[in-house]
């Protein structure tokens, strides 16, 4: 991409499959999605929208409803790109990142399928998938989280063929753990540990993707510091902000501000901050200091 991050046919065929269930379900409201099939539509990517129809149709049959009718190339092209939505802080939008840590994807490590719905500009409700994401020795977990509702996980593992119950999570306020990104650029990585030394926090963790927040959400983790001047997505924060907010912690930007989604760039916001709630103003007491 622009941005030199990579992109998969795994992440088109995702937001294919999100894109086509949420305008069947939902067509009055608007997808605001990180893909688009701009460079699918071009002859160069022939071969590459036929692997992608090859492994949606595949998934539909073997996952998606018993009628489901195989697609085709124009109705997939068309699929990624109803994630060309605008958000708006007047009408109910959607927000999805397919895969959430697609570098972490292709190392076999942290990633996230992450979906959001925002009303008059709030997460109302975020959906999260971590198929790699190891929680009391199981791995691979579905959270999801409603305004007012609480948060919860479920493990993706089933157990004599029958699923797993979902478990109300609660953020953990002994916790001694902070978890940044894995990629140093998404970062400043000597300043958070400073942060998290300066807390009494020796153990940090790197990981990929919204998975860090499901990790303080679920209290495997205390602290999650995001301190860059780079602008945000909306679809890298939206369903993991309200995962920890209901789980009982506090998500702002580095100042204390609450995090803007009327727009796609968070232009309004200073980095990321994540906390079990306990830690938030201690955290906004360092990086003020930091800051004089």
């Amino acid at each position: 991409k622009s941005d030199r991050s990579p992109v998969t046919i795994a992440d088109l065929g995702a937001q294919c499959i999100i894109g086509n269930s949420l305008r069947e379900a939902f067509p009055q409201d608007e997808l605001v999605a990180e893909e688009d099939a701009n460079d699918l539509r071009t002859p160069e990517k022939k071969e590459q929208l036929a692997q992608i129809t090859n492994y949606v149709n595949q998934t539909l049959k073997l996952h998606g409803p018993i009628s489901s009718p195989q697609m085709e190339e124009s109705e997939i092209l068309d699929s990624i790109d109803h994630g060309n939505g605008v958000p708006s802080e007047s009408k109910r939008y959607w927000t999805c990142d397919p895969i959430d840590g697609t570098k972490g994807f292709l190392r076999g490590d942290q990633y996230a399928n992450c979906l959001a719905l925002v009303e008059n500009g709030s997460v109302v409700l975020g959906v999260m998938a971590c198929p790699a994401l190891e929680i009391d020795g199981t791995t691979g977990h579905l959270f999801i989280a409603e305004q007012g509702n609480g948060a919860w996980r479920k493990s993706l593992t089933k157990t004599d063929e029958k699923e797993q119950p979902f478990i109300k999570m609660e953020v953990n306020k002994e916790c001694e753990a902070m978890v940044q990104s894995f990629v140093a650029s998404h970062g400043n990585h000597s300043a958070q540990e400073d942060v998290a030394h300066q807390l009494g926090i020796e153990n940090v963790i790197r990981m990929d993707s919204q998975a860090k927040y499901a990790m303080v959400a679920s209290g495997k983790a205390s602290l999650y510091l995001r301190l860059s001047s780079y602008k945000e997505n909306i679809w890298d924060h939206a369903a993991g902000k309200i995962l920890v907010e209901e789980a009982g912690g506090l998500v702002t930007d580095r100042n204390g501000k609450e995090l803007g989604f009327s727009e796609a760039k968070m232009t309004q916001n200073d980095g990321v901050m994540v906390t079990n709630g306990v830690l938030h103003e201690k955290v906004l007491e360092v990086l003020q200091k930091a800051n004089d």
